[in-house]
């Protein structure tokens, strides 16, 4: 791999061990997949934030580092909302462990902006290169924006983050970015939700894997294609999909389809993932929500109560620059949480079953949280946590 003179310093231990290993960390990982240099990056975004899914040990490795980010970079969600977490009922036993992580990502220069919608927070441009952790953010980095970045694990985006820099392969390659399957979605009279989206998602990702697919016969917003992506990203391994005439490159770009085997997606087998089992909670957010988002939550629950525990989660920023529609969201008795969300957070764990709008939150929340989980719309989630 060729590395240019401030690399080599680095390597040298001319900067410091921390970045010394880092650097090794990002040319070992070169060399497992081919990378020929390595790559400027605009942001990093680091997963293995929240201490439920590193540990102790995770904790440890963090505390050793000495270095700091020289690119903007940010978390993935937390296991508790740093300002409110008493108010969520976590434990403090847990608070302070979390705590600990929060802060030494901090002394490494990390923002404390504990998202999965790093994009809302902070401008990213067609073509940029990045270094992100969180399936679901990459993908919408990937496929929506038209950003360049592989779906890297927590130590590969430190340390990217640490060094500015990140192998060049896989999908920072304009050549491996070509759709390798067609969906053929049929026509569906049912509304296009959020959450028929996310089904839509959660089926697609079983059914191709790791390939890239080229979606025909939709025409999703960009709520609907984070929907669409996060849920593709947790049930296979989709970090980047077209969409016909919406997605940039698939706008951009002639792509030769006539060899690639074509799948048909009916509306019945989207049905099929819409139960109506019971729940003893009701939780949005996964991805995090947007401000459109969470103003269709405040409509939908004006001048209703809650009666059952109704979690909304999104980015602090976005919180921040929507306060009015979060208070009127609050109103309700439902609570809007920064930092965390439904997948990270051990507060989930308490209920058997949670209603969710996400194909991704109905991927993960089995696993994750031991709990059964339902899919509906958001209107579906309004009903049953007010009803």
């Amino acid at each position: 791999m060729y590395l240019d003179s401030e690399d080599e310093k680095i390597l040298a231990g001319e900067q410091g061990e921390t970045r010394q290993k880092m650097l090794e960390l990002l040319v070992a990982l070169g060399k497992v997949f081919g990378a020929e240099r390595l790559v400027r990056i605009r942001s990093a975004q680091v997963s293995g934030a929240s201490y439920k899914t590193i540990g102790e040990y995770g904790l440890a490795w963090l505390s050793s580092l000495d270095a700091r980010a020289v690119v903007p970079a940010v978390l993935n969600p937390i296991g508790m909302p740093r300002e409110r977490w008493q108010e969520m009922d976590v434990e403090p036993a847990f608070a302070e462990r979390q705590q600990a992580v929060i802060t030494a990502y901090e002394r490494l220069g990390v923002n404390l902006e504990c998202t999965c919608t790093p994009y809302y927070l902070r401008e990213t441009s067609f073509g940029d290169h990045l270094a992100w952790s969180e399936s679901s953010a990459v993908s919408y980095a990937n496929s929506v924006i038209g950003a360049r970045t592989n779906r890297e694990g927590g130590p590969g985006a430190l340390a990217a983050a640490l060094i500015g820099k990140t192998p060049c392969y896989g999908l920072h390659l304009e050549k491996n970015r070509n759709p390798q399957v067609i969906i053929e979605v049929k026509p569906d009279e049912k509304n296009r939700s959020i959450a028929r989206y996310g089904a839509l998602g959660y089926h697609a990702g079983k059914m191709v894997g790791n390939k890239i697919p080229f979606f025909r016969g939709i025409t999703p917003n960009p709520d609907q294609l984070k929907a669409l992506g996060a849920a593709m990203a947790a049930t296979g391994a989709v970090a980047l999909y077209h969409v016909e005439n919406v997605t940039p490159e698939a706008k951009k770009n002639r792509f030769n389809l006539s060899s690639l085997e074509a799948i048909s997606i009916e509306p019945a087998e989207i049905d099929m993932l819409f139960t109506g089992i019971p729940v003893d909670a009701v939780a949005v957010g996964c991805p995090h929500c947007s401000p459109a988002e969470l103003v269709d939550i405040a409509r939908l629950l004006k001048g209703k109560t809650v009666t059952k525990p109704f979690y909304v989660f999104a980015a602090q920023g976005v919180i921040e620059n929507n306060q009015k529609t979060v208070d009127a969201i609050e109103k309700s008795g439902a609570r809007v949480f920064a930092d965390t969300c439904m997948v990270v957070s051990p507060v989930m764990e308490r209920y058997s079953a949670i209603m969710v709008n996400s194909g991704k939150a109905l991927a993960y929340v089995p696993d994750m949280c031991g709990a059964v989980a339902r899919i509906g719309t958001i209107e579906d989630c309004v009903t049953v946590a007010t009803s």
